[in-house]
């Protein structure tokens, strides 16, 4: 008799990534959201009933992309305060409209707004930093995809905190409330060094060991941030969470643009991780994050979007691309951060940052079944002989055909399942009427 079995995928190409390169005429066997078997595709139909079989000729199948660092939310401000320098950008532009506007309603709508966006591109997994996260987090369950979400913490006040105290009090009982949702996870979210006092560092590193929750903050992504810190902690930002303790296997430092040999050591030998944003960075003239170096010294570096305020998409398969070929232009040496590296640093390496590599980031059996078909028949693509390579260099978002969260289809045939696109575009237009001066 055979064993029964809720879905069974016929893609041309398998991409596990925990084993680099691509299976032929394999078969993903997926049940009760988890991937239950990976084998040829002639056995898995001969050990398997399944209720649906989905045959996908000509497509790669490949683990969840996992976007390592975004602010969803901020999809609600795309386009509107570009070509200007990060500081600029946030004194002038994005915290006085944050000051005037961000509310409930505003994250809620512009989460939805971006989680549309990522599963359409891939992305199953999302860590998120952003105010009102309990809005965020009905974005993502209404959605249906995973988020990691940030217990965001700063100084000063806003709409969703008066104080550090508030925040982090705030952050601790939306955690406690939802820490049994299956597609929900959370992260300490301190926004930046220069958001945050040495007090308050103290108390979330405390707090980060005593829950096993991963730190995921800003760190060294402009020159102007850390002349800030000499001037004010007489240490670069790094040196400073360092001595104060944070820096470890949980810390998950985004950007890493301006690290030194020194400091990408100490990275190395703490266990952090490093979340680049290539496009962002490019985009606010931050710099070169210094990729291949810290690779080559041991840190765990996985891709993130950043928000649609500043890149202004939230395209991880265009971030790939942007990775590798920097690496190669920055380094010298086109051999560095060849394609396979590239995906692993989307999928499974990203996974591992935030403590999820055991659930999701590659394709084996026992893991849940985040899953993305990719098609690669079309003409852009031809001729092929390496699948890997072209998921890297050739294909882009709009060559994704099916998304699962957990084993629940997302995506159908390029067509979202959960999320009505005609609504999410007239709460844009809406906030884009209230955002317009």
């Amino acid at each position: 008799m055979k064993a029964p079995a809720d879905l069974i995928l016929l893609p041309q190409w398998v991409v596990p990534v925990e084993t680099e390169g691509t299976l032929t005429d394999h078969a993903v066997v997926v049940r009760d959201g988890r991937i239950l078997d990976l084998l040829p595709a002639d056995a898995a139909q001969a050990r398997y009933a399944a209720t649906q079989t989905l045959a996908l000729p000509g497509h790669a199948l490949i683990p969840g992309l996992v976007n390592l660092h975004g602010h969803a939310a901020m999809t609600l401000f795309r386009g509107m305060a570009d070509d200007l320098p990060l500081m600029d950008w946030l004194n002038q532009r994005i915290w006085p409209a944050e000051k005037q506007h961000v509310s409930e309603a505003f994250v809620r709508d512009g989460t939805l707004l971006a989680a549309a966006e990522m599963l359409a591109g891939g992305i199953t997994t999302c860590n998120d930093m952003y105010f009102f996260p309990q809005a965020a987090a009905e974005a993502y369950m209404q959605a249906g995809m995973r988020a990691t979400l940030g217990m965001i913490v700063m100084e000063f006040p806003s709409a969703y905190a008066s104080d550090a105290d508030d925040y982090l009090a705030k952050g601790l009982a939306l955690r406690d409330e939802l820490k049994d949702e299956a597609l929900l996870s959370f992260t300490f979210a301190p926004h930046a060094p220069y958001t945050i006092a040495d007090a308050t560092f103290g108390r979330i590193g405390t707090l980060a060991e005593q829950l096993g929750l991963p730190v995921h903050t800003h760190i060294h992504e402009t020159a102007d941030e850390i002349e800030h810190s000499l001037t004010q902690y007489g240490v670069r930002p790094l040196e400073r969470l360092a001595r104060l303790g944070l820096l470890g296997p949980n810390f998950i430092g985004v950007h890493a643009v301006h690290v030194n040999g020194a400091e990408i050591e100490l990275l190395a030998e703490h266990g952090c991780h490093v979340a680049h944003c290539s496009s962002s960075n490019l985009k606010l003239a931050s710099g070169l994050a210094p990729v291949v170096e810290l690779m080559r010294a041991g840190v765990n570096v996985g891709l993130g979007t950043d928000g649609a305020a500043s890149n202004n998409r939230l395209d991880l398969i265009s971030e790939m691309r942007m990775t590798a070929l920097l690496a190669k232009g920055g380094s010298g040496d086109a051999s560095a951060l060849p394609a396979a590296t590239a995906l692993r640093m989307a999928t499974l390496d990203a996974a591992r940052a935030l403590n999820l590599d055991d659930k999701i980031g590659s394709i084996a059996p026992g893991k849940r079944a985040d899953l993305v078909a990719v098609d690669l028949r079309g003409l852009v693509c031809q001729p092929m002989f390496d699948p890997v390579s072209h998921l890297v260099y050739v294909a882009g978002r709009e060559h994704v055909t099916h998304v699962w969260v957990d084993g629940t289809l997302k995506l159908n045939d390029r067509r979202l399942v959960d999320l009505d696109t005609d609504d999410l575009t007239a709460r844009a237009s809406y906030w884009r009427a209230k955002l317009t001066p």
